[in-house]
């Protein structure tokens, strides 16, 4: 709703670190308006983005916004566990 991209925009702004794992609901053309509205607010704001998850990445691209944002991973579920601090396999392997 607009109500919640409004909340999700003033914390955005305030970030010093934006964390973005996942499209707000639908993505594709005509269902797009909360992730372009998300991925505008992230780019507008002075904090470092950092964007994880296939059809995060999938949007961003279609949209020409991938070069925006400060780091991009495919892996959503392995990046999250990565910023959580959790021992990742392949990592550990390589060790």
């Amino acid at each position: 709703s607009d109500e919640s991209i409004y909340q999700f925009k003033e914390k955005i702004a305030s970030a010093k670190t934006v964390v973005w794992n996942g499209p707000l609901g639908l993505f594709e053309e005509g269902y797009d308006k909360g992730s372009k509205a998300i991925a505008s607010a992230i780019i507008e704001s002075p904090a470092y983005e950092v964007v994880g998850g296939g059809e995060t990445v999938e949007f961003l691209a279609k949209n020409n916004l991938l070069s925006k944002f400060s780091f991009v991973s495919s892996g959503g579920g392995a990046m999250l566990e990565f910023l959580a601090g959790r021992k990742l396999p392949a990592l550990e392997a390589l060790q």
